[in-house]
């Protein structure tokens, strides 16, 4: 089961949607998405797989591959031409799956970050979801798991029965994680990178209009740059030059 209309940028098939159209189809779909994943992308993840075979497989073996960020709906308006491309990130996806399971009764897991952020997103979430049910969370620790404590947490979340299964781990380690997982869980699964910190109300998005206007990273950036210049400044100048080299722009 695959999001069937996508377009290539630098190798990833990412999919040409919007928020309804998402919706509908993880809603129409949620049985036969069971054990597979979605990878929500932007530059950064997209320039990693442009640069990595390995990972280009695991984004394009994605149930879907989400433009996350604004400047890939942006390449797929203006080089394909494609008119109803719309940006669908993580942070803003995660409410609208949030409010429609409170009407289907949809069961959630959260999987990464740290114990006193996923008790911050737990509170949080009860208070704007009051019916929403949480199976489970787990805050991995931060380094490789053993084939036993994998194994144990694999048990714990198909055990809690999740519909969807959150993963906060960030890029590219949360897409690494999915894709070694796929069909051994038994929910669909998601990488949301820093949802989990934004819904927590650990780290602040960006305005609106920098959201639209698609600065979101220069925010971020100035957030903290020390950990992130590389990531934007850097990788914002390899997906131009890239898209330049493939005479998209």
């Amino acid at each position: 089961m695959k999001y069937k209309e996508t377009y290539s940028i630098l190798g990833v098939r990412v999919a040409v949607t919007d928020m309804r159209k998402t919706l509908s189809f993880l809603e129409t779909n949620l049985e036969d998405l069971r054990g597979k994943y979605i990878c929500v992308s932007n530059v950064h993840t997209t320039v990693m797989a442009y640069e990595n075979a390995d990972y280009r497989k695991i984004q394009n073996d994605a149930a879907a591959v989400l433009p996350d960020g604004k400047p890939l709906s942006v390449v797929e308006r203006k080089c394909g031409g494609l008119k109803n491309a719309e940006k669908v990130s993580g942070p803003d996806l995660m409410p609208e799956v949030f409010k429609l399971s409170v009407k289907k009764g949809y069961k959630h897991y959260f999987y990464g970050s740290t114990e006193q952020t996923l008790e911050l997103l737990k509170s949080n979430l009860m208070k704007k979801y009051p019916e929403l049910h949480i199976t489970g969370m787990c805050a991995p620790p931060f380094r490789p798991l053993t084939e036993e404590e994998d194994e144990e947490i694999i048990r714990e979340i198909n055990a809690a029965k999740p519909d969807f299964l959150w993963v906060g781990l960030g890029a590219p380690k949360q897409e690494i994680w999915m894709a070694e997982h796929k069909d051994k869980i038994s929910s669909i699964m998601i990488g949301v990178g820093a949802g989990f910190d934004f819904h927590a109300g650990t780290v602040k998005r960006a305005p609106v209009w920098m959201q639209k206007c698609g600065l979101e990273w220069l925010y971020r950036l100035l957030q903290d740059p020390k950990r992130l210049w590389r990531r934007y400044v850097v990788t914002n100048s390899k997906f131009i030059w890239y898209m330049i080299k493939r005479r998209k722009f």
